[in-house]
């Protein structure tokens, strides 16, 4: 039986993750399909039974399952552990396990910029933000804060990393070497055209990394880029963490160029 792999997630109309890995199991010629499952959380559990009992080679985990799915799971890589959440899993001798390739989705972007990096603030307090943590944290930058509008979450997520919680309504009166979003304001659908920046708030931000990639072109960096400021789009992060699930679960490096092309490709046609 061909390989069995997908992405959970609700709700799940945004994803590219599906374009993504068929296009590499076929490029690579490997057996198999890669679907999405949109699952609420309250059939969570009933999912990773099926995980198990269909022997699901590889699942990709995005909002709201990061954090809840670790409860379903044999063991976590030291990544995982680190982040305290997960987005992909993968069987490894006879195991379960979770794993975190988010960081590595954040630090390849953000390596030629940080020389210049001093401070970050981190935008958002749910999985993704504690990958951007654990990112900047492996990147080494002096000064990491996390803001969020409920400010119990930022300031939790904040003690587990032993960095500073922001209030929201201050987040744009200091400067910030880094600005990164992880929140979904901006992506395409109920959220699409908000940003979670004002837009008279980057005359002391020097870069904006905003991790939704659907549209390319967010409200957030279409403010930013209007201010002269400069920008890494979400494409860049969801590319290198979706190449690095790849290889986790076939052992094969996909062509990163033929992969960023597909992706801009498709985008640009969708209107991303």
């Amino acid at each position: 039986m061909p390989a069995q792999y997908g992405i959970i997630g609700w709700p799940l109309g945004h994803s590219k993750s599906p374009l993504l890995h068929n296009w590499g199991l076929r490029t690579s010629g490997l057996p198999g399909k890669y679907e999405a499952w949109p699952t609420e959380p309250k059939k969570l559990k009933a999912f990773m039974a099926e995980v198990r009992a269909r022997r699901i080679k590889g699942v990709s985990v995005t909002i709201p399952h990061k954090q809840a799915v670790i409860a379903y799971l044999d063991g976590l890589t030291e990544r995982a552990t680190r982040v305290g959440a997960v987005n992909t899993l993968f069987w490894a001798g006879g195991k379960l396990l979770g794993d975190n390739t988010d960081v590595a989705g954040i630090v390849v972007p953000l390596a030629p910029y940080r020389e210049g990096l001093a401070s970050a603030l981190v935008l958002g307090a749910g999985g993704a933000a504690r990958a951007a943590c654990a990112a900047l944290q492996e990147l080494g930058l002096a000064e990491i804060a996390v803001t969020n509008r409920t400010a119990a979450k930022a300031q939790a997520l904040a003690r587990d990393f032993g960095i500073q919680a922001v209030d929201w309504e201050e987040r744009a009166t200091r400067p910030w070497s880094l600005v990164l979003n992880t929140t979904p304001l901006g992506m395409k659908g109920e959220h699409q055209g908000l940003s979670p920046w004002p837009a008279d708030g980057f005359a002391h931000v020097g870069l904006v990394f905003d991790l939704v990639y659907n549209p390319v072109r967010t409200a957030l960096l279409e403010d930013a880029k209007n201010a002269g400021v400069q920008v890494l789009s979400g494409l860049q992060m969801f590319l290198q963490q979706g190449l690095a699930q790849f290889e986790i679960w076939t052992g094969i490096k996909l062509d990163e160029k033929g992969a960023r092309q597909l992706l801009m490709m498709d985008l640009l046609a969708t209107g991303g």
